[in-house]
């Protein structure tokens, strides 16, 4: 089915579950702001009064559509409805399975800012053929966790021979308040680690291996200081290098063996011990029930720092790549990377499903998979830096 016969019979472009949110107000906040002239969108969620705030606070042509994250009805009237879905409405493991569903079986793309590898594998293992037929493209991790990881390294392999193997490696470092959303996301994580194996492997044995030979994926290290970076390095166990290697994995122009390696960066030795031990002890914390739920308690879902304290915060991530007997480092930068420059990420990857002229693909894909060169452009005319360094 073509992008036209699919799209025939939606009145609406964008819908945005999750605007009565923190992030899903600023991306609320964003569309308004920055969306074409003559978009159709609308923004929903289950709790109408609240809904019809953000409208008059917004002061934007947006239609209000009221729908419960458990009503799969409801869910599958709107995906019908609409060409782009966004949802930032997390935990996803406990809120976010019925949208997907609702989208896959519609044709209909979606994105969310999830972090979590277990949902992306279950949702891979339960909706990804189904999406492949009805032409729908499901992107997760469209915020901070992926986008400056995933494009960035699409950036720098470009530079890179596609003929030779390729290692590269990209170091985080940041200032800023990362979310609510994402801190109640990451515990869960850390007390389901045997069931995210379990579900990874499963999604393994599913897709197989790249069908022309190539092979593709993300490997650990111990810390130690980087020589090129001149930075610490500490192991960074987030969702961001699975994501790369499922683009090397997709995209010929990663070589025929590509290695990724993700890190955090600090300037000294103290502070990559103190990020390890940090980790070490969130990590066994999440174990224990009443302590998990303790934990999220201090740091509640839908609450976040003031515009003073955003325009503050910022985020660098270094790459260094090689491959072919050469070495490129890139660089990708910006501000406030949990709440401000997540909701433009987010924004404009929907944008960017919504308008732009896009690789022909469907079903579970990454965003450098889903929009390439296209995203790249607009991140970059958002002022987010993607630069050559050397």
């Amino acid at each position: 089915m073509s992008d036209t016969e699919r799209d025939s019979h939606r009145d609406l472009d964008i819908v945005l579950f999750g605007a009565t949110g923190f992030t899903g107000g600023l991306t609320a906040d964003y569309l308004a702001e920055h969306a074409p002239s003559g978009l159709r969108w609308a923004i929903a969620g289950r709790n109408a009064d609240k809904l019809e705030a953000v409208r008059a606070r917004l002061g934007a042509d947006v239609e209000v559509l009221v729908a419960d994250s458990t009503d799969p009805a409801a869910l599958s009237d709107i995906a019908r409805r609409t060409r782009v879905v966004i949802t930032t409405i997390g935990p996803y493991l406990e809120h976010g399975a019925p949208l997907v569903a609702a989208c896959a079986e519609a044709g209909t793309d979606y994105v969310d800012l999830t972090g979590e590898p277990e949902f992306v594998d279950q949702t891979f293992l339960a909706h990804h053929q189904t999406a492949v037929r009805t032409g729908a493209r499901l992107v997760h991790a469209c915020g901070f966790d992926s986008i400056p990881h995933d494009l960035g390294a699409y950036f720098t392999v470009q530079q890179l021979p596609s003929d030779a193997p390729i290692t590269l490696r990209g170091v985080v470092r940041s200032a800023g308040t990362f979310s609510g959303g994402t801190f109640h996301s990451a515990l869960n994580q850390f007390a389901r680690a045997k069931d995210m194996r379990k579900t990874y492997a499963a999604r393994r044995r599913a897709e197989g291996k790249p069908a022309d030979g190539r092979s593709s994926r993300s490997v650990g290290g111990k810390p130690h200081r980087d020589p090129v970076l001149g930075y610490w390095l500490l192991p960074l166990p987030t969702i961001d290098p699975i994501i790369v290697a499922r683009s090397g994995a997709a995209l010929p122009a990663y070589g025929p063996k590509f290695r990724y390696s993700h890190w955090a960066g600090t300037k000294t030795l103290r502070y990559a011990l103190g990020g390890a031990v940090g980790v070490g002890v969130l990590t066994v914390a999440a174990q224990v029930p009443p302590v998990r739920d303790f934990l999220k308690g201090k740091v509640p879902q839908g609450s976040g720092p003031d515009e003073a304290k955003r325009d503050k915060s910022w985020f660098t991530v270094d790459f260094v790549g090689e491959g072919g007997g050469r070495t490129v480092r890139t660089k990708v930068s910006g501000g406030d990377p949990g709440y401000t420059e997540t909701a433009k990420m987010l924004s404009e990857a929907a944008l960017c499903l919504a308008f732009d002229d896009n690789p022909e693909t469907s079903g579970q894909v990454t965003p450098v998979v889903a929009m390439g060169d296209a995203l790249l452009a607009r991140l970059q005319a958002a002022g987010i830096r993607f630069e050559t360094v050397s």
